[in-house]
C-alpha cells in the first residue's frame, strides 16, 4: 500500500466539500519531517483560509471532524496555525507489515492505470569505445525501465545508434589514411577510434583557423560594449537605473570571458602543429579533409558500395565492443535502431513538412521555423545532406506508428535541451500530440578539480577502465573488510574477485544514480565504494549484515515467512525502521512523477541507517524472548528484502557476504 495516497484519497473526500479542485492542497499532506509531530502532516488548512475567509485553526478543525481515518490513525492534532499532525496506528503498521512478510512485492500495489512508455537512453556512436561521458545516459535510463516496469507499466527501451552519418566519413576516411593494418586486426574498435581522433584533431585545427577571426572580432566588439556599459554604470546616479547597467554590465563580462576562453581554446589547437612536426605534416597533406569527410559520408548515404562494404565491415565489430561493456553493466534494450535504419524515412519527412506547409526554403536549405525560437530547425542542407533533427523526427514518427505510446523519455544530457525543445515543438506543429514528450535531462560527471572527468592526459576517460578502476578499488575494500573480521577472513580469493566484481559496478552506478541527475557530480572512487555514507557498497553491506545475523543465529528465516512468526513493534527504533518499510511505494511514486532515480536511493539509504540504528538498540539473536527475536527476524528480513529489490531496480546486485 501506499500510505501517502491512501492518506489523500480520504482527504479528497472532504476536500471536495470546501473546494471544486482540491489538488493543490492534497499535494500539501505530505511525511512529516519530524517524528515528534507525527508521521504524516496535512497543511492545507492554511492555504484554505485565505481562499475560504476563515481562520486556519478553524477550516483544519472542520476537516478533522469530517475525515474518515479511524482505521489508519490516531485522533489527527491540529498545531500551530492549523497544521494536521497525523500518527499512523501501531496495529495498522504492523498488519501491514505482516502482509508485506508473504508479498514478493512487498506491498507495491502495480499501478491501476499503466502507460506505454518508451525509453531512449545510452546511444552511443557506435564508431568509438564507449567513454565516462555514456554512464549517465545508460545507467539513469535502465533505472527508469525498470522501475517503470515493476510500477505495471509497460516499457520499450530503445538504444538509438549512431551508426550512421559524419562520423562515419571520419572513420572511412580515416582508416583509408591513417589505420595501420596490425592493430586493426588485433584491436578493430581501438584503432577505428584512434583514427578518428586523428582524423577529428584535423578537422578542429581547421576549424579553429577558421573560427578564430571570428572571435577575435567577437571579442573587440565585447570590450567595447563592456567599456560602454561600464561608463553607463558609473553615471547613473538613480539606484534602480545603476542597479540596472551594473547587471548589464556583469553579463556583458561573462560574455567577453566566455569569448576569451574560446580564443584560447582555439589557439591551443592551432599551435598544436608547431609542437608536433607529425601533426603538421598531415595537416598539410590533408587541407581539403573537411570536405573529403563530407564526400565520403555523401558516398555512403548514396550506397556507394566500397564505403557501403566498409561500414558493414566495421559495424558488427563495433556492435561487439558496445554488446561486451552493456553485458558488464548488465543493462539490455527491446530496441536498438541506429540511424542507419531511418536514412530511408527523411526524404518522406521533409516532403511531409513542405507538403502540410511547415518547411520552407531559406538560403538554399529546408527549415522549420518555430515560435520562439531565434533559429530555425534545419531538416536538409543546401547540399541535399539530412541533419539528426530530420532522424529525430523520423524516429518520432516511427515510435508513434508502432507503439502508440503514452510518453516518449529521452535520457540525454543538458546540452542537448535547445534541440529537444525544438524537436518537440516542430513535432507538434507536425501532428504528434496525444504522446508526453520529455528530456530528461542530466548534468557532467567530473573530475576532483570541478572540471569534467578527463585523463592526465586530457582525453574523456573510457568507460571500461573506468569500471575496471571501480572493481580494483573495490577489491581492496573488500579485502580490508574481510581480513579484519573478529574471527579472522572467511572469503576466499574466487569469493573475494566476484563481491568486489558487484560492488565496484554497483558504486559506478550508485554514484551516479544518488545525484539530482541535473545536477553535476564529481568523481571519487574513495567515496563511491566507502563502507559508510550514500553509496552502494553500505546498502550492500546492510544487506549482507542480515544474512549474517540469520547465519549466526541460525534463523530458518523461510520458517518465519510462512507464517511461523509475527511482527510487533513496542521498540521506537521498530517502529520507525518499520515505518520506513511501508514507505517503499512512495519513494517509487516519487520517482514516476519526475524521473529522478535519486529519490529511490534516497529512500535506501534512509532505510539502511535506520536499520543500522535498530541493529544496535534492538537485539535480535540475544532478544529477551524467542516471539521477539522472531519478530525482530522478520523486520530484519523485510528490511534486507527491500534492498534487494530496491537495488535491483537500480540494476545493482547485492552479495551475501561481505
Amino acid at each position: 500500500m501506499n500510505i501517502l495516497q491512501e492518506l489523500k484519497q480520504r482527504f479528497q473526500a472532504t476536500l471536495t466539500q470546501l473546494v471544486d479542485d482540491p489538488s493543490a492542497e492534497l499535494e500539501m499532506i505530505r511525511p512529516a519531517q519530524d517524528a515528534r509531530f507525527g508521521d504524516y502532516q496535512a497543511n492545507c488548512a492554511m492555504p484554505l483560509g485565505k481562499k475560504l475567509g476563515k481562520p486556519p485553526r478553524d477550516v483544519a478543525q472542520q476537516i478533522v471532524e469530517q475525515l474518515d481515518l479511524n482505521d489508519l490513525c490516531d485522533n489527527p492534532e491540529i498545531a500551530g496555525p492549523g497544521f494536521i499532525n497525523l500518527r499512523l496506528l501501531d496495529d495498522w503498521i504492523q498488519t501491514q507489515l505482516q502482509h508485506s512478510v508473504s508479498d514478493e512485492r512487498l506491498g507495491v500495489t502495480p499501478t491501476a492505470s499503466p502507460r506505454t512508455y518508451i525509453i531512449d537512453f545510452s546511444s552511443p556512436n557506435v564508431a568509438k569505445p564507449m567513454h565516462v561521458g555514456h554512464i549517465r545516459s545508460t545507467v539513469i535510463g535502465d533505472s527508469l525501465c525498470r522501475i517503470f516496469r515493476f510500477l505495471g507499466h509497460q516499457v520499450i527501451s530503445d538504444n538509438h545508434l549512431g551508426d550512421w552519418g559524419t562520423q562515419f566519413g571520419m572513420i572511412i576516411y580515416g582508416y583509408r589514411n591513417f589505420a595501420l593494418s596490425e592493430a586493426y586486426e588485433q584491436e578493430p574498435v581501438q584503432e577505428l577510434g584512434r583514427v578518428y581522433r586523428v582524423v577529428r584533431g584535423i578537422m578542429d585545427h581547421y576549424d579553429a583557423l577558421d573560427r578564430q577571426p571570428v572571435v577575435a572580432q567577437r571579442i573587440a566588439q565585447l570590450q567595447t560594449e563592456v567599456e560602454q556599459a561600464e561608463r553607463q554604470a558609473e553615471e547613473e546616479t538613480e539606484k534602480a537605473a545603476k542597479k540596472k547597467a551594473t547587471k548589464a554590465c556583469k553579463k556583458l563580462r561573462g560574455q567577453l570571458n566566455e569569448a576569451v576562453a574560446e580564443q584560447k581554446s582555439l589557439s591551443q589547437k592551432i599551435e598544436k602543429a608547431a609542437d608536433n612536426p607529425e601533426f603538421a605534416e598531415r595537416l598539410a597533406a590533408h587541407k581539403t579533409i573537411r570536405d573529403d569527410v563530407l564526400a565520403e559520408t555523401a558516398k555512403l548515404h548514396s550506397g556507394d558500395p566500397e564505403n557501403l562494404q566498409l561500414w558493414k565491415e566495421f559495424l558488427p565489430k563495433c556492435r561487439d565492443e558496445i554488446e561486451r561493456v552493456y553485458n558488464r553493466l548488465q543493462v539490455s534494450f527491446d530496441e536498438e535502431l541506429g540511424e542507419s535504419f531511418y536514412h530511408d524515412r527523411l526524404k518522406a519527412v521533409v516532403d511531409d513538412l513542405q507538403a502540410k506547409g511547415l518547411a520552407t526554403e531559406s538560403e538554399g536549405a529546408t527549415c522549420v521555423f518555430l515560435d520562439g525560437f531565434e533559429a530555425p530547425m534545419i531538416v536538409r542542407k543546401k547540399d541535399g545532406a539530412f541533419l539528426y533533427a530530420t532522424t529525430d523526427l523520423a524516429t518520432l514518427q516511427y515510435r508513434v506508428e508502432r507503439w502508440s505510446p503514452d510518453a516518449i523519455l529521452y535520457v540525454v544530457d543538458f546540452r542537448q535541451s535547445d534541440h529537444f525543445d525544438k524537436l518537440f515543438a516542430a513535432a507538434r506543429r507536425w501532428g504528434i500530440e496525444n504522446v508526453e514528450l520529455r528530456h530528461v535531462e542530466f548534468g557532467t560527471v567530473l573530475g576532483e578539480d570541478g572540471k569534467p572527468f578527463k585523463t592526465r592526459a586530457g582525453d574523456t576517460v573510457g568507460l571500461e577502465s573506468l569500471l575496471d578502476a571501480a572493481v580494483e578499488r573495490a577489491a581492496q575494500v573488500v579485502n580490508d573488510n574481510d581480513d579484519a573480521k573478529p574471527q579472522g577472513a572467511e572469503l576466499s580469493t574466487a569469493q573475494r574477485q566476484e563481491i568486489a566484481d558487484v560492488v565496484g559496478h554497483a558504486a559506478i552506478k550508485y554514484a551516479d544514480l544518488s545525484q539530482n541527475r541535473a545536477s553535476d557530480y564529481v568523481y571519487s572512487e574513495d567515496k563511491m565504494v566507502a563502507l559508510r555514507g550514500n553509496t552502494a557498497t553500505y546498502l550492500q553491506y546492510s544487506y549482507a549484515r542480515v544474512q549474517s545475523i540469520f547465519a549466526r543465529g541460525g534463523i530458518d528465516i523461510e520458517s518465519l515467512r510462512q507464517g511461523n512468526g509475527t511482527i510487533s513493534i513496542a521498540h521506537e527504533k521498530e517502529r520507525a525502521l518499520a515505518l520506513q518499510l511501508l514507505r517503499f511505494s512512495e519513494a517509487l511514486t516519487e520517482v514516476e512523477v519526475d524521473y529522478r532515480p535519486n529519490h529511490l536511493t534516497n529512500y535506501l539509504y534512509e532505510l539502511a541507517t535506520l536499520f543500522s540504528g535498530f541493529f544496535e538498540a534492538c537485539p535480535v539473536i540475544k532478544a529477551d524472548t524467542p516471539e521477539l527475536r522472531d519478530s525482530r527476524a522478520l523486520l530484519c528480513d523485510l528490511v534486507a528484502r527491500t534492498l534487494k529489490i530496491g537495488l535491483s531496480l537500480l540494476g545493482i546486485q547485492v552479495v551475501e557476504k561481505m
